[in-house]
């Protein structure tokens, strides 16, 4: 019978700490680990042309972890989540059948989110098993957080930091745990994927990345996102004034057909913003170009796509056109340690495009109003309303959410 490649990293790994440990007493190893609780409540309501029915969805998340202690560098991390639906499931979850409503990904569903061993010195960190991995601002590797249930990676990943400003990181992924859970057919991904990301941060001005990412998936119906991607990324801050900052970012990357993908295709990847910040006021114009050759259009199947391209989700596959954003925001947030010190008011706009053939796709406005409570509480409104052009249906989201972590 084939073994688990997640079963003998793990085993692996935990050999080598049991080996580790018969020296010294393994219940210091368990009794100065760490544990915790995290509850996220979110009702989410969808009202989207072409369904006749809206989508409510009232769903509780519950988040169990335990890491333990260090011994000699070998160290544990064990964490288990459930989703719940309170109430009626009135939403197409992707699972439940539900198609007469619009899809709301969070099904019902209890997951081990993360399992791994690892080993950590100065200059080095191994670390195998399920995990989550959050690269660079995630638009290549996330874990889409926002969803009530993670996308996480079963890896091995080599972390070498041989100065302080200098990281590079290797990573197999063997399979990728997506969000939509075990029971939807493509609920998982099997893959043999290679991350490499080296960022150097020896810099005032900014930070340098390159990167390469290369994707094969085993999985019949999804051979055409295989793909190879190089880039490199350079984003920084400055301070003008005491009153002034700026931000930056540039960032371009070449995606081609990789593996077992019956498409030939090139295309290339461009990302620019400029942020200023005054006071407690922050203004942010950026571009964001995902290109076309041969009606092939630039993807990221790994990314937390909910971060980018309008939080309405309507270009989670980026369309056979390309795709060519104009984003342009303002944020304000509240100052002081009063009731309402720290209140996050946002206001994000955009402007949809492709790449090739001039197609006006559509626009969208969202806003978000978010407030840490306390130490352990948080509580947010966000919205999202898509104006259709050429592409897709009109589409307005709304999300309230309150968070609970100890």
């Amino acid at each position: 019978m084939r073994k688990s490649p997640l079963l003998i990293a793990v085993s692996s790994f935990a050999i080598a700490a049991t080996g580790a440990a018969a020296a010294e007493d393994t219940g210091n190893f368990l009794q100065d680990g760490d544990a915790g609780l995290d509850l996220r409540y979110r009702l989410e309501l969808v009202d989207q042309d072409g369904f006749s029915k809206k989508a409510t969805a009232s769903t509780l998340l519950t988040k169990i972890w335990y890491k333990t202690g260090d011994l000699h560098g070998f160290s544990a991390y064990l964490e288990g989540t459930n989703t719940t639906v309170l109430g009626q499931d009135t939403y197409n979850s992707t699972v439940n059948g539900n198609i007469t409503r619009p899809v709301v990904a969070d099904p019902d569903t209890t997951e081990l989110n993360q399992a791994y061993i690892q080993y950590k010195n100065d200059y080095f960190t191994l670390k195998g098993g399920r995990q989550g991995i959050n690269l660079d601002n995630q638009r290549f590797v996330g874990t889409v957080g926002f969803r009530q249930n993670d996308q996480t990676y079963d890896a091995v990943a080599a972390i070498a930091t041989p100065t302080k400003d200098l990281t590079a990181i290797y990573g197999y992924v063997w399979n990728v745990n997506r969000i939509f859970g075990e029971d939807h057919p493509f609920g998982d991904l099997d893959t043999n994927t290679h991350v490499i990301n080296l960022t150097y941060k020896g810099f005032d001005f900014a930070n340098i990345t390159a990167y390469a990412l290369l994707i094969d998936l085993n999985d019949a119906p999804v051979y055409g996102l295989s793909s190879s991607t190089y880039g490199v990324r350079f984003d920084g801050k400055y301070a003008v004034s005491d009153g002034l900052k700026l931000g930056y970012e540039l960032e371009y990357a070449s995606q081609s057909d990789y593996k077992d993908n019956p498409n030939d295709f090139s295309a290339d990847y461009w990302n620019g913003s400029v942020s200023a910040t005054a006071g407690a006021v922050t203004g942010q114009i950026g571009y964001e170009l995902l290109g076309s050759d041969n009606g092939v259009a630039f993807q990221t199947p790994l990314a937390t796509l909910h971060k980018f391209n309008g939080w309405a989700d309507k270009f989670l596959a980026t369309p056979g056109n390309g795709l060519e954003e104009i984003n342009v925001s303002l944020a304000y947030k509240v100052p002081g340690d009063g009731a309402f010190g720290g209140m996050l008011f946002k206001a994000v706009y955009h402007d949809f495009s492709s790449d090739t053939g001039g197609i006006s796709y559509g626009s969208e406005v969202d806003f978000l109003v978010t407030k840490k409570i306390n130490k352990y509480l948080s509580a947010s409104v966000k919205a999202a309303f898509y104006n259709a052009d050429e592409f897709a249906t009109d589409t307005d989201k709304i999300w309230i959410t309150l968070q609970a972590k100890f």
